[in-house]
């Protein structure tokens, strides 16, 4: 096949905690060389995108702001309309990203993610209030858990679920693994799906994610590997590697790469 770009998921594929899992920055390069698009695409939304990238250049791995890809970015290109009046129920630090958009009821939104610094009965139910009165319910991601140096962590997919439950509105997806997710990360590179490779440790997010937009899915035995079901979570993906650090075998072995400029800086 031919390979002109690579999505590729960041906590537990290219990072593990807050440590940056070997041969990580080494993948990035051999990307680089070989003139191939690269998005880092995660459902990280508890941080602002300017965050994460500081996070990952401090860890040593050449990224741009440019390429890291968020349900947060995704959020923003949907509601930065003059129309729109966000109730956000969100993170304190991605809060002031969509205060512009809050202009008090009636709300046309209410956007969803990882509050749980921020999370209280009182602001539950005025989400669910501004949902039962017309608001469109909007998720950030939905994930179930997520892995920390601490152990595991309830996910934003759980708030989802139970507002969903309580008003009986199903929530509209932005993050993984909706299509839509990674065909905006893909915006702008003028590269198919089908030239796209999607790495990452998730089956329910990025291998079901990839193969819904119709991307080659590669899943590292990283991370949420080890939750997968084994033999089972290998044979639902294109191909299985040890770590990021495979990739570049792996591309090798995949043989193709197209000629095409690298992007601009």
């Amino acid at each position: 096949m031919t390979v002109r770009a690579a999505l590729i998921d960041i906590d537990g594929t290219l990072c593990a905690g807050e440590r940056l899992i070997p041969g990580g920055a080494e993948a990035i390069l051999a990307l680089r060389d070989l003139t191939i698009a690269v998005r880092l695409t995660t459902n990280i939304d508890s941080r602002p995108p300017q965050a994460v990238f500081e996070q990952l250049r401090t860890l040593g791995l050449d990224v741009r702001a440019s390429e890291v890809f968020t349900p947060v970015v995704a959020a923003l290109r949907l509601l930065g309309r003059p129309s729109c009046s966000v109730y956000p129920l969100v993170s304190a630090a991605v809060l002031p990203l969509f205060e512009p958009f809050d202009a008090g009821a009636p709300y046309s939104h209410v956007l969803v993610g990882d509050c749980r610094d921020r999370l209280s009965y009182v602001r539950l139910d005025e989400a669910f209030r501004a949902v039962r009165a017309g608001a469109e319910l909007i998720a950030l991601q939905r994930g179930r858990y997520f892995k920390r140096d601490d152990g595991d962590h309830v996910d934003a997919g759980a708030l989802v679920a139970g507002l969903e439950y309580s008003t009986g509105v199903q929530a509209r997806l932005l993050g993984k693994p909706h299509p839509d997710f990674f065909k905006l990360a893909l915006d702008g590179t003028g590269i198919a799906a089908s030239e796209t490779i999607v790495v990452g440790d998730d089956l329910s997010s990025d291998v079901a994610g990839g193969h819904g937009v119709g991307a080659t899915t590669v899943l590292v035995r990283t991370g949420k590997y080890a939750d997968n079901a084994g033999r089972a979570a290998d044979a639902r993906a294109d191909h299985v590697i040890d770590s990021i650090a495979g990739l570049p075998v792996l591309l090798a072995q995949l043989g193709r790469f197209d000629d095409h400029q690298p992007e601009p800086l």
